[in-house]
């Protein structure tokens, strides 16, 4: 799984926030705000790598269950996809 290209995240007054660049800026109006986990999930997708290999850095990075994880990082994932910013 990878970000689709024509977004980027910026930080703004101490905030994550994800911008549509480029063409993009014509297809998605808005922006999304990120939290610490949702930045560290964004970080490790703008690169590619499988749910399992983002679930395994979670757990290095963050003292979180297993499952905790797992279930922040679905909920993450549905949001991308739902705003159809996913390669799968």
């Amino acid at each position: 799984m990878k970000i689709k290209s024509g977004f980027a995240k910026r930080n703004i007054a101490g905030s994550e926030i994800v911008v549509p660049v480029g063409n993009k800026a014509m297809e998605f109006n808005g922006m999304i705000t990120l939290n610490e986990s949702g930045g560290f999930f964004w970080d490790c997708l703008v690169e590619g790598c499988t749910k399992e290999r983002l679930l395994s850095k979670v757990l290095l990075e963050y003292e979180v269950t297993e499952q905790k994880a797992s279930e922040d990082i679905d909920k993450f994932l549905d949001m991308l996809r739902e705003n159809n910013l996913l390669d799968e």
